[in-house]
């Protein structure tokens, strides 16, 4: 009898390269580089999924959708020319036809289910519009559309061929008026099995949704657990077993999973089963409102770059998932070095607890970024941090957030860049390692040449630029993030300020690495055919 056998390496890495599943460690994170490959190939990713919750329910809202892949064909590319775009996904509504969290009555519990005195069960209320939305034709020039529909649903979608590989979608919305007024951005997630989300509120004057979008023809189910300075938060039963229909999104109040007000507590989502995309939006009456991307996953060590110059006030939520106390070493990377902020040397940080501390104007007028590492008595416990960062006084307050994002290993990507307004922040955190970065600014959307500007970053400081324009830029751009070869370690992050009036509207997207390409480990055996 004969019988092709499949050395089980040799196929995990084939499923690598076509799924985008790899290990990718950052720098300093010893478990993941642990787990990393000794050897192996770099090859680009061949398929790309992306999620973009609902925008906004204001009247008086304006988003704009930006897509972006970047040029180039790395080695091993897909030879095709690739597509990539979304398509608007069905919403949970309550019994009364209302959508979730956009405003209704009956807003969801913890279950999914109505709230109290909705007797009905949720159903699935189809897009009445499913035609494309930014398809993407070509690599290196950004496409955009806009919608003013308070009720533009959540997108789903994803990109194959050579547009797959660092393939981004930014989400911008103004809004003119109302709770939640200011500019709101977020970089379109990528779906996963787990996020955490420090910098969660649920104290009175703040309005936090979770959106859990699930990009797949299969249904998800979903557990949320909310933790505060005293530990668990959420009530018994509440945040578990949420369902989470296909190509569907279901928003969450998060003040309906416990009792209790906290400001700065932590948000951990769990897909059980299936994997969704994840990201909060937050509002404010008084201080705007913005989304909460997910931060960096737990580790030693965190980055949080691009605190602006102007910003008046700096809250940092901090979480350590483990089983141990956590006590990290905080540092402000400046344009000239790392300082440590007053009678702030050391943060503890309880196991299975959040830790709020108000920073206030830690900037004091020059741009940086936060640094936490180990303390020097050598805990190593895993932590994941946000910071929520206020620019402007009085009623001229907007709110925007930064969390821990994961390192520039080989390229990032920021779409949606206007002629005025943007600022690109590079951190190299790691004294006496430089980072050199090429950036290149794509061509416009509406016409214009790229452009590419290299920066040298010192070990231990933060540079805040103005990132270089497309030559006879016509629209909006994208901008590209690339480590030279030697370059220390690297994170960045945009700011887009758009102010609307006196209001210093604003808003802060991480540029992690774009995982465009995924080491595919050296396989043990090669595909053969054995005779037996």
């Amino acid at each position: 009898m004969k019988r092709t056998i499949i050395s089980l390496t040799a196929a995990a890495a084939a499923l690598a390269a076509v799924t985008g599943v790899a290990a990718l460690a950052a720098p300093g994170d010893g478990a993941a580089a642990a787990a990393a490959p000794a050897s192996g190939t770099r090859l680009p990713v061949q398929r790309s999924t992306l999620v973009c919750p609902a925008p906004s329910s204001s009247e008086v809202a304006d988003t704009t959708y930006t897509a972006f892949a970047p040029p180039g064909a790395a080695a091993g590319a897909d030879t095709k020319k690739g597509t990539a775009q979304l398509q608007p996904t069905g919403t949970v509504a309550d019994s009364h036809g209302n959508p979730a969290g956009k405003g209704g009555k009956d807003a969801k519990d913890g279950k999914g289910k109505g709230a109290a005195g909705d007797a009905g069960a949720p159903q699935t209320v189809p897009p009445a519009d499913t035609k494309p939305v930014v398809p993407l034709q070509q690599a290196g020039k950004p496409i955009t559309a806009a919608t003013d529909s308070p009720d533009a649903p959540a997108l789903t979608g994803s990109a194959d061929g050579l547009l797959a590989p660092g393939w981004t979608v930014q989400q911008t919305t103004a809004v003119a008026a109302g709770s939640g007024r200011g500019l709101q951005g977020l970089t379109c997630t990528a779906p996963d099995t787990q996020f955490w989300f420090p910098g969660v509120s649920t104290a009175a004057g703040r309005t936090d949704y979770v959106h859990l979008t699930n990009p797949d023809a299969i249904p998800a189910v979903v557990d949320l657990e909310l933790r505060g300075k005293d530990g668990a938060l959420t009530e018994s039963g509440g945040g578990e077993d949420i369902t989470v229909p296909p190509h569907t999104t279901v928003p969450v109040l998060l003040s309906t999973l416990t009792s209790t007000a906290a400001d700065g507590a932590a948000l951990h989502v769990t897909a059980r089963s299936g994997r969704i995309g994840a990201a909060v939006q937050a509002a404010d009456a008084k201080t705007g409102g913005d989304w909460l991307p997910p931060a960096a996953d737990p580790a030693p060590s965190a980055v949080l770059p691009g605190i602006p110059a102007d910003a008046t006030d700096v809250q940092l939520v901090a979480v350590a998932p483990g089983d141990a106390d956590a006590d990290v070493k905080v540092q402000l990377a400046t344009p000239t070095g790392l300082i440590t902020p007053a009678g702030l040397d050391t943060l503890h940080v309880k196991s299975g607890m959040a830790t709020t501390v108000d920073l206030k104007d830690i900037t004091k007028g020059e741009a940086g970024s936060l640094v936490l590492t180990p303390s020097d008595d050598g805990s190593t416990a895993p932590i994941t941090a946000a910071l929520r960062v206020l620019r402007g006084k009085g009623d001229s307050q907007e709110m925007a957030f930064i969390p821990a994002t994961r390192p520039v290993e080989a390229r990032g990507t920021a779409a949606d860049n206007r002629a005025k307004g943007s600022t690109l922040t590079l951190v190299a955190p790691e004294k006496g390692k430089d980072a050199t970065v090429k950036v290149t600014a794509s061509a416009g959307s509406g016409g214009g040449s790229p452009v590419t500007k290299t920066f040298t970053v010192k070990g231990g400081t933060s540079l805040a630029v103005q990132p270089p324009q497309p030559s006879g830029l016509k629209g909006s751009y994208a901008l590209t993030v690339e480590p030279q070869s030697g370059s220390g370690p690297v994170y960045a992050a945009r700011m887009l300020a758009l102010p609307q009036g006196g209001l210093p509207a604003f808003t802060i997207q991480p540029v992690p690495d774009d995982r465009g390409a995924v080491l595919v480990p050296t396989a043990g055996q090669d595909l053969s055919l054995l005779t037996r």
